[in-house]
């Protein structure tokens, strides 16, 4: 009997622990889960600082305790800002790369200086590994642009590329940080394709502008540097460094606007990468400055800037060259002239990322003496002239060169990139009796025989069947009439059948009527109502911004006129709200109303609640339950927001001629002056003191700055109070 009492608790004990597990305490504990496991929500309790909480993540922040650092899943305004030790109570979740903390309730407990950032391996960081960490990168910066109030570095890492957004620095040209070494210590995020759960780039976000160090910046203009020929830019350099910027100057030749340029000289060609936007003509001579890099082996000028030189244009005349010098890897991005015959022809929309354009690219595969190649066009849509070229000429084509090598130095693949339909010139049609044609002919043939045989087999299947037919129709006519009978009879139960229906549907259609008009009132008083104060907001903001470079102080009274103007929108759309029937009201009476409303309020802000209940308990009119409850819930919100109580008393005392209700808090008080206007931006208080007086009632304030505040609410029973429509309920700043 003891041992099956010991097992019975030995079990009991272990289901116990399986339903309710102990909380994860630690980012570390975190992160180890899998991602099965982390789906399970499994309750989490972390006390950290919080490293990052950028401006447009919607609430959502990075918080870093000993062991490490999570995300935290906060959809709220406001939220912790960078540095404030938060406790989080919260529930696991997968992320959409490593595990995070979601359902967040948080509180602040002070603040503290950020974490020690630390110095990690780039090839760790890109991994993925330090998601969500502080820590401490160096490269060189290769592009830079604002997102105010942030400005975004593209950085280059021992061969890794990363993107960093720091404080904008007070710096007269952002450019100017182009090829400079830089230090940033920030919080490490992952950007991911959340469907896979893959990787797909790091950043690094630094909060401060100590986080972002410029440690040396470069010593000279490159545009001052005398000019690399194009052919020797990837050969030895005694002063060459993969962090410095080169300087080349040439001829243009084609141009993807924000994608490449080609530029050619007497030694050679050259591809340039570069997003700029500046719009350059083949034969435009152009200086250009970026970092070397190889892409399938070739040189390639990347993160480029260029500047047009003021000079006439001058005519590239294509080279001529062999199928041997191609196959040799020789030519690359230079403007060359290829002949052969064309074997395929394709075309397919494309979309460069910078820019937005888009066009159709047409590709033709040619096949030379010796070499294949391909030959693409790009234009904003299809050439008529090039469509019209059939497959099984012989052309020749003008343009540049592009080979694709692999690690042993072999060619494995050449394309020729058009710069104009002319370019493309038609040498020798093919014969009309093409292998297609062939085949369509006899196609056409078998077609015909097929059809021969077809109307000889119909024929003779129509002379059988016809018999059939006949016999067919009498036994159909029979079945006929039968069926004519049943459906009358059918006809007739069915027509009963409406009448009931319809009966009950007048019924359905009446209620749904009265629920629409209701619809349609409420829509109309909501249109009506913040209709005006959002065409007033627009009006505000746009003065606001035609205000803000000559006249900053008039800029900024507009922006408070709309922000004005935006509560009263609050205020007008909770009117229309909260004047519907309560849910507390229709549940309970108005003392087990407070009560609940106040527990639900002041739940998790940590204050303590006193409710007490006086005089004889009788039923009170609708209206004064219902704007007795909204006061008192708009004064618990500015306890909440702005006394910064830890005790807050609620007081109902029921009398024979007056209803009395008294808040008080030991918060931090205040000095009540008067009742606020409804240009002071107090809607909280003036909703309390318009709900008073439209029962007929005041609203008294007692407070003094250390001493808390005593709200005093006095509501007539005597007299039935007016209806009308109810003041805007902002539970907002008193």
């Amino acid at each position: 009997m003891r041992l099956a009492l010991l097992s019975f608790a030995v079990l009991a004990a272990t289901v116990a622990g399986r339903a309710a597990p102990a909380p994860l305490t630690t980012a570390a504990e975190v992160l180890s889960l899998p991602a099965r496991y982390a789906g399970e929500r499994r309750p989490v309790h972390v006390t950290g600082v919080v490293t990052a909480a950028e401006p447009d993540w919607n609430g959502q922040f990075f918080v870093q305790d000993a062991t490490g650092g999570v995300f935290v899943e906060n959809f709220q305004v406001p939220h912790p800002m960078t540095g404030d030790v938060v406790e989080i109570d919260g529930v696991t979740a997968p992320g959409a790369f490593a595990p995070i903390i979601t359902a967040p309730k948080w509180r602040i407990l002070g603040e503290a200086p950020l974490p020690p950032a630390r110095r990690v391996p780039i090839e760790d960081l890109e991994a993925g590994i330090e998601d969500g960490q502080r820590i401490e990168v160096a490269g060189v910066v290769r592009s830079a642009h604002l997102e105010p109030p942030r400005l975004v570095l593209d950085l280059a890492v021992g061969g890794y590329r990363l993107q960093a957004y720091t404080r904008i620095p007070p710096v007269g040209n952002i450019q100017a940080l182009i090829g400079a070494r830089v230090r940033v210590r920030g919080t490490a995020a992952t950007h991911y394709n959340a469907a896979l759960r893959h990787l797909t780039s790091v950043a690094v976000y630094a909060p401060t502008l100590s986080d972002f160090v410029v440690e040396q910046t470069e010593s000279v203009d490159p545009f001052t540097l005398p000019p690399i020929p194009l052919n020797n830019v990837a050969q030895y350099r005694r002063d060459s460094s993969p962090g410095k910027r080169i300087h080349v100057e040439g001829v243009v030749t084609l141009q993807h606007l924000g994608e490449d340029l080609y530029l050619h000289d007497d030694t050679g060609g050259l591809r340039i990468r570069t997003t700029q936007l500046t719009k350059v003509a083949p034969g435009d001579t152009v200086d250009a400055v970026g970092f070397l890099e190889f892409d399938d082996y070739l040189p390639v000028l990347r993160d480029a800037v260029f500047v047009k030189r003021d000079v006439a244009p001058r005519a590239v005349q294509p080279r001529r060259v062999t199928p041997e010098e191609i196959l040799n890897s020789l030519h690359h991005a230079d403007l060359v002239t290829l002949r052969g015959k064309i074997v395929d022809r394709s075309t397919r929309p494309f979309v460069r990322d910078v820019g937005g354009y888009t066009g159709i690219r047409t590709s033709w595969v040619i096949q030379g003496e010796g070499l294949g190649f391909t030959i693409e066009y790009e234009a904003g849509r299809e050439n008529a002239a090039l469509e019209a070229i059939p497959v099984g000429s012989t052309v020749e084509a003008s343009g540049v060169c592009l080979s694709d090598i692999g690690a042993d130095g072999k060619l494995r693949s050449v394309r020729l990139l058009l710069p104009a339909p002319a370019d493309l010139k038609v040498l020798a049609r093919p014969s009309w009796l093409t292998p297609q044609r062939l085949l369509v002919g006899l196609g056409l043939a078998c077609a015909a025989l097929a059809a021969v045989l077809a109307w000889s087999l119909t024929v003779s299947k129509k002379n059988a069947a016809l018999s059939f037919l006949i016999r067919e129709r009498e036994k159909a006519q029979r079945e006929l009439q039968e069926a004519h009978d049943t459906l009358e009879q059918k006809v007739k139960e069915r027509t009963a059948q409406l009448k009931v229906e319809m009966t009950a549907r007048k019924s359905s259609e009446l209620q749904f009527k009265a629920v629409l008009a209701e619809r349609t009132r409420l829509a109309r008083d909501l249109h009506d109502s913040l209709e005006q104060t959002l065409t007033g907001i627009s009006l505000q903001l746009d003065t606001a911004a035609k205000l803000f470079q000559r006249s900053p102080d008039d800029s900024s009274r507009h922006l408070e006129l709309a922000r004005n103007w935006m509560h009263q929108s609050q205020v007008e759309l909770r009117r229309s709200i909260w004047d519907l029937r309560s849910r507390e009201l229709e549940q309970f009476d108005l003392a087990n109303a407070l009560r609940r409303s106040a527990e639900q309020m002041l739940s998790g802000a940590g204050i303590e609640l006193t409710m007490e209940t006086r005089g004889e308990d009788k039923d009170l009119p609708e209206i004064v339950e219902e704007n007795a409850l909204r006061i008192a819930q708009e004064a618990l919100t500015n306890v909440i927001k702005h006394a910064r109580a830890t005790r807050v008393s609620v007081t109902l005392e029921t009398g024979e001629t007056a209803l009395t209700l008294r808040i008080q808090d030991n918060g931090t008080g205040f000095v009540p002056v008067r009742l606020p206007s409804p240009g002071d931006n107090h809607f909280g208080l003036l909703g309390m003191s318009e709900r008073a007086k439209r029962l007929a009632g005041r609203v008294s304030i007692d407070s003094a700055p250390g001493r808390g505040t005593l709200v005093t609410v006095e509501i007539p029973l005597e007299a039935p109070p007016s209806p009308g429509p109810a003041p805007g309920d902002e539970l907002t700043d008193i």
